[in-house]
């Protein structure tokens, strides 16, 4: 299982060796730490256990928020059977018994609950298989799921059950958690206060892990309150959570995007390190700052884009970890660049009319006649070559008979793009002049 408290096997009362986490589990819902917001009298869950009925539920959250444990409570709460399976240990014939036995309860007039951890993991067809049940009442599902729904989960499934989002633990919740600890061992961690917030910390809003932490902590002789240097030397590091194929992987990365099209260099880097130091390969991010470059730059600052390719050549040629560098330095230069998206713009605006006009002919004074019959019926007739024109500037026109002249890129006043605007509206004061003589 793979949240809060979780455990299918609860072990007899005054067994002390259960790991912490399991004899620290709440006995009611009023006991679970930060997810007030659903357990409340106001919330969702709240309201369910006050009016004793339950509709299907999705619980979406980072590991450790306390999915199954509130689960288990509700089933307790409203007096229903509570019967758990995990989509990573079950399969098509483990769901027919599960529904078989959820009928034979029922026609005793005992309602089922039915935990699914790891819901995301089922795929499409057996997914499809709850629903039956579901909308006959032989269930009610709670599934939990560390993914998002909306991506991992069938439209029919979610159209049947409400999505209540857990949210990882603040520090005052994981506060409480150690509070509940030294209460039941007797004692106070063997930490100095830089170290307590130190292991807070490194919980990353995970209370089943901060527990496991103070366990170990408990398990050895530690004659003196340890620094966070001691804390450290004597537990590993916990990795932050980031798969880099799932929703933290596009979380992190539009967050980047967007500190950068804000001019944030520091939240930019923020994020740019949060990637990294999970894992993320670094050509990713590199591809990404140079569509950067060219969506939100363009050429306000032409010099962006180069940046970030040499930044690529870079990381290429050093190699980790000194490659890094290049890639920060490409990071800090888009956001401090100025912006511009016209050219992105211009793009979509152009292609949507090319789709639209189809197949126009280009004035026959623009198109070459690389053979006799060509020029004889007219290809490329009275073209005027720019270079023989004053100022090397015919003002002819480019566009086919059938469409007047649009605009399709309007330069900012930003950065290059502003000397840009001064030369296109040089341009358009020639063109008109020349027009009308």
């Amino acid at each position: 299982m793979a949240d809060l408290f979780s455990s299918d096997d609860v072990l007899p009362a005054g067994i002390d060796h259960a790991p912490l986490a399991d004899r620290l589990r709440p006995a009611v819902l009023a006991d679970v730490v930060g997810q007030e917001h659903l357990t409340g009298p106001d919330g969702a869950i709240g309201r369910m256990v006050a009016a004793g009925r339950l509709s299907s539920i999705l619980f979406w959250g980072p590991p450790g928020t306390g999915k199954t444990t509130i689960s288990r409570l509700l089933a307790d709460a409203v007096g229903m059977r509570f019967e758990p399976i995990s989509a990573v240990f079950s399969g098509v014939a483990d769901l027919k018994k599960v529904f078989a036995a959820a009928k034979d309860h029922g026609r005793r007039g005992e309602k089922t609950l039915l935990f699914v951890d790891e819901i995301h993991r089922f795929n499409r067809a057996q997914q499809d298989s709850f629903l039956p049940f579901v909308e006959d009442g032989t269930v009610t599902l709670v599934g939990a799921t560390t993914e998002n729904p909306s991506f991992e989960l069938n439209a029919a499934l979610l159209s049947r059950a409400q999505v209540l989002i857990l949210r990882r633990l603040d520090a005052a919740a994981l506060e409480q958690l150690l509070d509940r600890a030294e209460a039941l061992i007797g004692r106070p961690l063997p930490l100095d206060m830089a170290a307590r917030e130190a292991l807070l910390a490194s919980a990353d809003g995970d209370g089943r892990f901060l527990l496991n932490q103070v366990e170990t902590l408990y398990s050895i002789d530690i004659p003196v309150p340890l620094d966070p240097a001691g804390l450290s030397a004597l537990l590993h590091r916990r990795v932050a959570v980031y798969d880099k194929d799932r929703e933290g992987h596009y979380n992190l990365i539009s967050a980047l995007h967007k500190s950068l099209r804000g001019s944030d260099p520091q939240a930019a880097l923020y994020y740019l390190a949060r990637m990294l130091t999970a894992g993320e390969e670094p050509l990713y991010v590199l591809r990404r700052l140079v569509r950067f470059a060219t969506e939100d730059i363009g050429l306000a600052d032409p010099q962006a884009v180069v940046q970030c390719l040499a930044a690529k050549d870079a990381y290429e040629f050093l190699g980790s970890p000194e490659g890094e560098l290049a890639i920060v330095q490409a990071c800090i230069y888009c956001a401090t660049s100025p912006k511009s998206n016209a050219g992105y713009m211009a793009m979509k605006t152009a292609f949507r009319t090319a789709r639209e006009t189809g197949s126009l002919m280009p004035p026959m004074n623009i198109v070459n006649a690389p053979t006799k019959l060509m020029k004889q019926v007219g290809y490329g007739k009275n073209y005027q070559y720019d270079h023989d024109a004053e100022g090397g500037f015919s003002g002819a026109n480019y566009w086919p008979a059938e469409m007047s002249p649009q605009t399709f890129y309007t330069p900012t006043e930003r950065g290059f793009e502003a000397r840009i605007a001064e030369r296109i509206a040089y341009w358009n004061k020639l063109r008109a002049e020349r027009g009308a003589a």
